[in-house]
């Protein structure tokens, strides 16, 4: 059954539990999952709330029999989600892959933890950033959101359904452990959000899914809007590669997320994205000189400022720092002219993630005629905004 939209409410819930009930209000009534740390939550709130919207959960046997499970939901008829992390995001690669090229619109949700292998089940990371976007074989255009807090992990997925289906192509939300299962207060509403069904590269439209009366081909293989294979034929071929790139880049605009803080008049700009955005936002707002004594003992540029005998009333004075930030909320497609634009008065790029410096290589290639600063971390833990400022007051010269 589909429920109207209900006023919205304000609720404390993890992501995890934010991104199940954003998956209900965005019509979502198949749900095929199995259990893996940190993403479980999302599959044991699906498992009794499911039920109750009038959809249908199956735990599977594997994360490969998952995905492949809500692309046959999907074109019976029913909007449909799975989650999942490290190992299991692996798994099903070869399903994201045959969901792109049949242009099918499901959602996959990667609460990312530290790999390669088994690595840190119960710890965060963002190392799958460019398994998201390459992860399949082939070439295929993708969509990828990530979000920071507990009241993003509710709007995307509720946008990641919108997109999803406006594009005909599966949709990763790239989530990280962190915001996973963090607990924040949220607005979230009840029922289910009306989402039209858009047109796909070569799917006839309106979309027509099985038992509608009409006859449709589900071919993996290179195909035309009929589902005849044209994998013999180069042109034919190359052209439909080309579409289904073509859907996402040339929409880039349209799907490109990213918010900006004190970027107005910043020389120096920190581009970061899910869990890291929170403290990144809160370096900036150090560097911009708020006063907390609590916090300023904790950095290399206290002592040195007590040993020059400056005053205390000095001491967070850092206003001559203009220091913004870039919050990529989309990571795939790359938000290239948006940062272009973001960034047009910046000279120096800080780019702190949670692995060896993967998005940096993006960030770098779009702003060649800035000086970009890869800030990686390794192991579990998240930077912390003391860190990101002193690699701030590093680079602007503050001090060694």
């Amino acid at each position: 059954m589909e429920l109207n939209a209900s006023d919205p409410k304000k609720v404390v819930l993890q992501g995890n539990e934010a991104c199940a009930k954003g998956a209900l209000y965005a019509g979502c009534r198949f749900f095929a999952g199995y259990p893996i740390t940190p993403s479980t939550e999302i599959i044991e709130l699906m498992s009794s709330e499911m039920q109750k919207a009038g959809g249908a959960f199956i735990q599977m046997e594997d994360e490969i029999g998952s995905a492949c499970a809500i692309i046959g939901a999907r074109w019976g008829g029913k909007k449909a989600m799975t989650a999942t992390s490290g190992p299991g995001y692996t798994l099903m690669q070869e399903a994201i892959g045959y969901a792109a090229v049949t242009e099918t619109p499901i959602v996959i949700v990667n609460v990312q933890r530290g790999g390669p292998s088994t690595g840190q089940p119960t710890l965060s990371s963002q190392e799958d950033v460019y398994q998201a976007r390459y992860g399949s074989h082939g070439d295929y255009g993708i969509i990828a959101l990530s979000p920071s807090s507990v009241q993003e992990m509710y709007d995307f997925t509720v946008r990641a359904f919108e997109l999803a289906e406006q594009f005909r192509t599966p949709v990763i939300l790239l989530s990280d452990e962190v915001v996973g299962h963090m607990r924040e207060k949220i607005t979230i509403h009840d029922g289910s959000k009306n989402i039209k069904t858009g047109k796909g590269t070569y799917v006839v439209s309106p979309h027509a899914d099985f038992f509608q009366g009409q006859n449709s081909l589900v071919e993996g293989q290179l195909h035309d809007e009929w589902g005849r294979r044209i994998g013999h034929v180069a042109e034919k071929s190359g052209q439909f590669i080309r579409n289904i790139n073509k859907k996402i880049q040339d929409n880039a605009d349209r799907i490109a997320d990213i918010r900006t803080y004190c970027m107005e008049d910043a020389d120096i700009a920190i581009v970061a994205y899910g869990s890291v955005a929170r403290p990144a936002a809160d370096a900036v707002k150090l560097a911009r000189g708020i006063k907390d004594e609590r916090i300023l003992p904790k950095l290399r540029v206290f002592r040195d400022l007590v040993k020059r005998g400056v005053p205390a009333t000095m001491r967070t004075d850092y206003s001559h720092l203009k220091v913004g930030l870039v919050k990529v909320n989309t990571l795939w497609p790359f938000p290239e002219e948006e940062l272009k634009r973001a960034a047009r008065n910046t000279e120096l790029v800080i780019v702190p993630e949670m692995n060896v410096g993967k998005y940096c290589q993006e960030v770098e290639r779009a702003l060649k005629d800035k000086h970009v600063i890869s800030m990686p971390k390794s192991g579990g833990d998240i930077h912390t905004p003391h860190e990101i400022l002193d690699e701030i007051l590093k680079e602007a010269g503050v001090h060694e």
